[in-house]
């Protein structure tokens, strides 16, 4: 992959991830200000998760078709049309119908996104390229909320999201010109010569993880705004503590530390990361100063440094360029399930919040303990040469 191609991939990467993440702080205040009652509010959050697993789910089928590029364009400039629709909102029906739009157009980018990197890579740099990419979401968790929360105390959320389109439009621009198929050099296949149960076991494994880093970041943004505001402290601490996991993470991604993604077996570090995140959610609950909760935060970059990679090139190294495009589709998909079930049920749930934290992180250490029963598994599996 060429310099110039590797920008513009991360820079959709980063564009689709702060679209998101720029919807974190305004989204339900501004619900509220167009007549939306408290369920209808949460039902335009939901709604857009919902929508967003299937565009996850035919962009990677349709990627496979056609190619993830047109994929990307049409995904980015109807992503920046919906953005612009805002400006349309004035009733709480109004804005539902924006959400499932904006939602399912916005799950066209990823799947196809990642699918094009890991196209283009070789086979022996997938680990550290895709920590590197990751570490462009990182920075989309840092930047997003900020910069949302910001200019809408300044101006208003459809202007914010006009200055996303406009962005997403700038990136569209930039994908015409360096992502043209002339341009661009695909590697060989990656995939190995293992049984097909095998390489579809890989496949499944790397949707578990996808679906349970996503319960933990569900879980995460539901319960730790309302652990802090427990604790006494200012809603504000959520924030930096959240931008403390998101640095902690970027870090891990770009360092040399990336390395290692290549260097040991991704399911090692899957079963690893599970397990950081479950004893992360453990600790919070058992943490009442704002010191060890930077702490633990910090503790949970690291798990979700070390996940997010393991995962992504788990799924590629059981794929080709023919079905990869698909399997993306549904481990995006898995994202945005995870995500609603982590908040959805832990809200459902008439338990305390420290109760709530430790349930999150048993679930989270028994699937870490499962992950390694697999791998040994598969091991036992392999036939002697």
């Amino acid at each position: 992959m060429n310099k110039a191609s590797a920008f513009v991939i991360y820079s959709i990467v980063f564009f689709a991830f702060f679209d998101l993440f720029a919807q974190l702080p305004v989204m339900s205040t501004f619900a509220t200000s167009v007549g939306a009652t408290p369920f209808i509010a949460g039902l335009v959050i939901a709604v857009y998760s919902l929508s967003n697993t299937f565009g996850n789910i035919l962009s990677g089928i349709w990627t496979d078709r056609i190619g993830p590029i047109v994929i990307l364009l049409v995904g980015l400039a109807l992503s920046s049309l919906s953005l612009l629709s805002y400006h349309l909102v004035d009733t709480a029906t109004t804005l539902l119908i924006v959400r499932i739009v904006h939602g399912f157009v916005a799950g066209l980018i990823v799947p196809a996104a990642f699918t094009l990197s890991a196209n283009l890579t070789a086979a022996n740099r997938q680990g550290k390229k895709v920590a590197l990419t990751g570490s462009f979401v990182g920075l989309a968790a840092i930047v997003g909320p900020a910069f949302s929360g910001i200019m809408a105390s300044q101006t208003t959320v459809p202007i914010v999201f006009t200055y996303v389109a406009l962005f997403g439009v700038a990136v569209a621009l930039l994908a015409l010109v360096f992502l043209r198929p002339s341009k661009l050099t695909l590697e060989p296949s990656h995939r190995t010569d293992e049984g097909t149960s095998r390489l579809e076991r890989d496949v499944v494994k790397a949707y578990i993880g996808a679906f349970l880093l996503m319960f933990s970041q569900g879980a995460i943004a539901y319960l730790l705004p309302l652990y802090v505001q427990a604790l006494g402290y200012d809603s504000r601490l959520s924030g930096t503590l959240l931008s403390t996991f998101g640095i902690m993470a970027v870090l891990v991604f770009v360092l040399p530390t990336n390395r290692l993604f290549d260097q040991i077996e991704p399911a090692k570090l899957a079963a690893l990361g599970v397990g950081i995140l479950g004893v992360s959610q453990l600790l919070i609950g058992q943490s009442e100063t704002s010191l060890l909760l930077y702490a633990v935060l910090a503790l949970y970059g690291v798990g979700f440094a070390i996940l997010f990679p393991a995962i992504n090139t788990m799924l590629i190294k059981a794929t080709n360029q023919a079905n990869r495009g698909k399997s993306y589709g549904y481990f995006y998909a898995f994202f945005s399930l995870g995500t609603v079930t982590g908040s959805a049920l832990l809200g459902w749930l008439s338990i305390t919040l420290t109760q709530k934290f430790a349930l999150t992180g048993g679930i989270l250490l028994v699937a870490g303990l499962i992950f390694v029963v697999m791998q040994q598994t598969k091991k036992r599996d392999v036939p002697v040469r």
